[in-house]
């Protein structure tokens, strides 16, 4: 059960008392559910409304549109639309980081008929066959089109060039690959899990080994409905705090998973969705391990900052893949998106640690590090990138 509600009255009031929040069917929706569900946002005096939705597009049309106030959002896609690629411009907010790790890259069963079980083999079939392979991702500035596009590269594919790359809903990914119109895909859990269990695809990574503890998917709204709601928005940040705490007790995982199974939520088998969300992984063709690195929600407040690198770090792969003609604003545009200050409130209120710096490093699968201290030479530093820049593009 949640905690005692707290008193949030006069000026500090939200300023609405229902929030609209929108949420795609991935495990990694687990802390907006946790936070209806088990009532943590009545605390802050609001209550959330979910919305399952069936796309990325649908999710972008409808927090543009002010139809949600709020939702899960792909972290690439919040910075797409404020730039004006991947849809409609509109100045928009990233108020948290719902999460980090958890998300897979899958090859369909036939390939390994054909030799194909990693990274390396691979990159030898797309060499050989003549007809290009076809991978899917969920959105074109999304998280999953940027895990898929490096994780190529560091094998030596060019994604732009090497292969073709479609747009595919999270839930339609096993459907898709089972009737043949892609050889692979990048997608949030449970579905590289889902496409095991059917055995439709295998494992060749996580998103993890390519960043471990990388940011993905974020609290987003527009920077309009943050600047009119600021008591609401913090109400909202503090509720999914509190589901983010609960769900990274061990001991919570489980009953969870099966919360979330349910049809109204991700709508899978509880076991799909359990054993990765509880960092035991095996990938369809023998192997098994436990992956420390697996999904996490707070991990002492360090998962839930909004760092400014994170934000930046898309902004490089635009420009890297040619959906950015020059070099942005990376600082500055990173400033506008996330919100430092409105999140440090909100967690100070409830005693959440936060982070001294706005910057993180890390280094990434190909050995490069990133850290946010100059990102036009970091952008410009990769020998496999899009070789000139492509249309600005609207998915559907």
């Amino acid at each position: 059960m949640a905690d005692t509600i707290m008193k949030i009255s006069g000026s500090d009031a939200p300023e609405l008392k229902e929030v609209k929040v929108g949420f795609i069917p991935l495990t990694d929706c687990a802390s907006l559910v946790v936070a209806s569900r088990m009532k943590f946002d009545e605390k802050y005096g609001i209550k959330i409304v979910l919305s399952k939705e069936a796309s990325w597009s649908a999710i972008r049309d409808k927090v543009v549109n002010g139809e949600l106030h709020a939702a899960q959002m792909l972290y690439g896609l919040v910075y797409g639309v404020h730039l004006g690629i991947g849809g409609p411009k509109k100045d928009m907010a990233v108020l948290m980081t719902i999460n980090q790790n958890g998300q897979g890259i899958s090859l369909a069963s036939h390939l390994k008929k054909e030799g194909v079980s990693d990274g390396k083999s691979l990159a030898k079939a797309i060499k050989a066959r003549q007809n290009k392979f076809k991978f899917a991702h969920t959105f074109p500035t999304g998280t999953h089109a940027m895990w898929l596009y490096y994780w190529l590269a560091s094998y030596g594919i060019n994604p732009i060039s090497d292969v073709e790359t479609i747009t595919v809903p999270p839930p339609q990914m096993v459907m898709n690959t089972r009737f043949g119109n892609m050889d692979g895909f990048c997608v949030g859990e449970p579905w590289n899990a889902r496409g095991i269990y059917d055995k439709i695809s295998f494992s060749v990574a996580s998103s993890q080994d390519v960043w471990a503890d990388h940011p993905e998917k974020v609290l987003g709204a527009t920077a309009e409905f943050v600047q009119k709601n600021p008591n609401t928005s913090r109400a909202l940040i503090m509720a999914m705090l509190d589901a983010a705490k609960y769900i990274d007790i061990p001991a919570n995982r489980e009953m969870v998973a099966e919360m979330i199974s349910a049809k109204e939520y991700v709508d899978a088998p509880v076991d799909v969705i359990k054993w990765r969300f509880m960092g035991e992984y095996e990938d369809g063709v023998g192997g098994r391990w436990h992956d420390p690195n697996h999904m996490k929600f707070f991990n002492g407040g360090k998962v839930p900052f909004p760092y400014l690198s994170d934000g930046m770090w898309f902004l490089t792969q635009f420009r890297r893949w040619g959906l950015l003609k020059e070099d942005p604003d990376y600082l500055g545009i990173a400033r506008q998106i996330n919100q430092i200050e409105l999140y440090r409130q909100a967690a100070a209120q409830i005693n959440v640690a936060v982070p001294g710096d706005v910057m993180r490093s890390s280094t990434l699968l190909d050995g490069k590090i990133w850290d946010g201290k100059n990102p036009e030479k970091y952008a410009g530093s990769f020998e496999i990138k899009a070789e000139q820049a492509t249309e600005n593009i609207i998915s559907n």
